[in-house]
């Protein structure tokens, strides 16, 4: 029988927990923020139109990396040898080593490449297609591993220390997941005990992505608070050989099969004071800003694989015949195909549109990057589903069975079995519905949160409601009507000889609208109880990602036109993507109001109280014996070190 967790995992209320996770958010917005002005029903079209381009440097540098990168993994990565034997070769890795991949987003003064967000995504979408592991390897390292706090957060020291390390011959692993801590980092309970000018960091690390053949580890920790220090948690460069640092398990999946990523034991490891980026208390919002642009490599793999299952399923749809004609001119399959190749071209220019945006860094993209994110990982699995579905029993067969008995070695399983983790990885959706949602009421919490507040006293309301009185005094009659409503506007985006994309992009501005009066709703009506509503705040942001997806499409279009790189079939495709998404969008507004969201409460009640445990009769669970979830309790290790540094 499963027995209860173990270990020394803090019990912290939900209030804190909530405090916590409020404190590491970037409280302000500086710059303009194309989704945070979509949420609020202004759609800012201008932060995004003409469609931001790279420097003719960064394209040039960029194109001549992945010209050498793409014969690299033609020539060198064995997609089949890493599933078989679930590792990469050390071979493969110092290949890439000494191609420079480690360091692409290191700027070229530490002996890295340099390389512009835009094409750091692409060189991932290109090694993702030839191995999602491969792939996953060189962005944990880069992408929240030590190089990006670094680069954000770290002095000239620090990065004269660590970056050409990183940009040549380490690699980096980013650790912040506990055993019983996952999104709520508020429970963390390993810690950094200061010790003169060191801190000693004891605690268990889990699923830490490169952490068994890492060189370099970012470590989140709590510092105690004491005279002299502030405390928190915060964030630490470790050396994944010092003394005391065992890895005391390499952990496998269902997909992924090379990823090196295991569980990571602290016992009294000493870290020097000069190793802690940024100050005390600071991790969180280290982590945090991290990802606003580390996400961006889930969404560049998803782009990667969309990329594979749309030349998969044209090649099979055309070589396949079922009733005297291709698969694919059947309409049952074909629908799935247009499916495939519409969300490849919206992943993409999702993909590219916020990259760009980061590297112009003239606006805040935390929501976008956040969307990207939710979206692609979502839209990626389908697509990947849709593929072993127009496989037939071939997609559902391993790519080494099909070689075995004469056929193309297609390993369509894999890449399902692969993307299924991006759903998961660095924010589950459900954590992204909840962060992104709160991002996006943002402005309403500042005006208005006190009056919702049930802690507040009543001075306390009155002042808020004054505040949020003038607020939407001001606010909700823009929401009424706008461009959308006026015929002809948007007309650059259907010039003579295209389809009409202007129909789309004046339904987002009207259904932006929408979606602001729909919150505005939704807190009126529940008030302080709108944060348990995830039903509810889900599907705002699962609408706010599709209508940033549309615009995005729209405007690449455009940019393809305007190059003329196939502009006619971009504005094709993104026409079909953008009335796809439409009737997504009009779905999701309807289960706004009707749904089963109390109906289901009241279910997962029953289950958990054991009224229906006479339904589960009749089966045997497979599950071993253990605890659910693992003794994490600080100590020595008592295991054999698993970690494989690469020769």
């Amino acid at each position: 029988m499963a027995q209860p967790a173990t270990g020394s995992t803090r019990n912290v209320s939900e209030k804190e927990a909530r405090q916590v996770a409020e404190a590491a958010r970037e409280q302000d917005w500086r710059k303009p923020s194309f989704a945070k002005e979509l949420f609020l029903g202004r759609f800012r079209l201008d932060l995004i139109h003409p469609h931001p381009v790279p420097a003719d440097e960064d394209a040039k540098r960029g194109e001549e990396f992945l010209a050498k990168l793409r014969d690299f993994c033609e020539t060198r990565v064995d997609n089949a040898l890493i599933e078989r034997d679930a590792r990469i070769p050390d071979e493969t890795i110092n290949g890439l080593k000494e191609l420079g991949a480690l360091g692409m987003k290191i700027d070229t003064k530490y002996g890295g490449l340099g390389l512009t967000q835009v094409y750091y995504n692409k060189a991932l979408a290109l090694v993702g297609s030839a191995n999602p592991a491969v792939g996953a390897l060189l962005s944990a390292h880069q992408s929240i591993g030590v190089p990006q706090p670094l680069k954000l957060f770290g002095t000239e020291e620090q990065k004269e220390k660590f970056l050409p390390r990183c940009a040549r011959t380490d690699i980096s692993a980013f650790l912040l997941t506990e055993p019983d801590v996952g999104s709520d980092p508020a429970r963390m309970a390993t810690t950094a005990v200061p010790d003169g000018d060191d801190y000693v960091i004891d605690g268990v690390k889990l699923w830490t992505t490169n952490g068994v053949v890492a060189d370099l580890l970012v470590v989140m920790a709590r510092v105690p608070k004491s005279e002299g220090h502030k405390g928190g948690i915060t964030t630490f460069v470790v050396e994944g050989s010092d003394p005391g640092v065992t890895v005391e398990n390499r952990n496998a999946f269902m997909g992924l099969r090379g990823l090196e990523n295991g569980v990571t034991r602290f016992h009294r490891v000493r870290v020097p004071a000069a190793n802690r980026i940024g100050p005390e208390g600071a991790g969180l919002k280290i982590a945090l800003t991290t990802l606003n642009t580390g996400r961006l490599s889930l969404p560049a793999s998803c782009t990667g694989a969309g990329k594979w299952c749309l030349k998969i399923a044209r090649e099979w749809g055309a070589a396949r015949e079922q009733w005297g004609r291709p698969i694919a001119k059947h309409e049952a399959v074909g629908s799935k195909i247009a499916f495939i190749a519409a969300t490849t071209f919206a992943l993409e220019a999702v993909l590219d549109l916020s990259s760009q945006m980061a590297d112009e860094d003239r606006n805040d993209i935390r929501i976008e990057a956040a969307l990207a994110k939710l979206f692609a990982s979502e839209m990626a699995s389908l697509m990947a589903d849709e593929l072993v579905q127009i496989r037939g029993g071939r997609g559902y067969e391993t790519a080494a069975s099909l070689a075995a008995r004469g056929e193309r070695a297609v390993p369509a399983e894999q890449v399902l079995r692969d993307l299924r983790i991006n759903r998961i990885f660095e924010g589950s959706t459900e954590i992204m519905h909840l962060a992104t949602a709160r991002e996006a009421v943002d402005a309403h919490l500042k005006v208005a949160g006190d009056l919702i507040d049930p802690e507040k006293a009543l001075s306390d309301k009155a002042r808020a409601g004054a505040k949020a009185g003038a607020f939407y005094a001001r606010w909700l009659p823009k929401l009424v009507a706008g461009p959308g409503q006026v015929p002809g506007m948007y007309n650059q985006f259907h010039p003579k000889g295209h389809v009409d994309l202007a129909v789309h992009l004046r339904y987002v501005e009207r259904t932006a609208r929408k979606l602001a009066r729909s919150t505005f709703y939704g807190m009126s009506r529940w008030q302080g109880r709108l944060e348990t509503k995830q039903g509810f705040l889900g599907r705002i942001v699962d609408i706010g990602a599709e209508l940033f997806a549309m615009s995005a499409s729209c405007v690449r279009a455009e940019l393809l036109r305007r190059d003329g790189e196939h502009g006619k079939q971009a504005y094709e495709l993104a026409d079909a993507f953008c009335r796809q998404s439409r009737i997504r969008v009009e779905e999701l507004f309807g289960r706004l109001w009707t749904n089963t969201d109390d109906l289901d409460r009241k279910v997962v009640k029953g289950v958990l109280d054991g009224a229906y445990t006479w339904l589960e009769q009749g089966i045997v669970d497979q599950s071993g014996d253990g605890p659910w979830i693992a003794d994490a309790t600080p100590g020595p290790s008592e295991k054999e070190n698993v970690r494989r540094p690469i020769r």
